[in-house]
């Protein structure tokens, strides 16, 4: 009984992405259509208040940067990871996330994102203070 939960526990996690250092994580360059500004379109569950608005900037590169708004701006920069054909974002906290984009849509930790022209002012502003490693699209 015991190895068939070990066995269960361990094809369970299996399929679990982990990065242990965010520096070790080799950035992958985006995929096609995936460069660009996403930006959450209206109240998402997985936002603070429906007034929080959620922006994901991906360079051709890869590198991102996370920016997420309500009260204050707050923006975490990572980069694109591929596992198979899988894409994740890596933040530099570890947090990863999966992208999964279909057309002009993108599902992204939790929240449905819209391809947008340019990201709120706020997070271009924050994106002025605190510039990605590559140019942006």
């Amino acid at each position: 009984m015991k190895k068939c939960v070990i066995i269960g526990a361990m094809l369970a996690l299996s399929g679990c992405v982990q990065v242990d250092k965010y520096e070790d994580v080799v950035k992958a360059p985006a995929p096609a259509g995936l460069a660009g500004y996403w930006q959450s379109e209206g109240p998402q569950r997985a936002m603070v208040s429906p007034e929080a608005i959620a922006t994901l900037i991906v360079t051709p590169e890869g590198d991102t940067l996370d920016c997420r708004q309500w009260q204050r701006v707050q923006g975490v920069p990572g980069k694109l990871m591929l596992r198979g054909e899988d894409v994740y974002n890596v933040t530099n906290k570890k947090e990863v996330y999966a992208l999964d984009r279909d057309g002009t849509r993108l599902d992204y930790d939790r929240m449905t994102l819209k391809r947008v022209d340019r990201p709120t002012v706020e997070c271009a502003d924050y994106l002025t203070k605190h510039p990605l490693p590559t140019p942006l699209p």
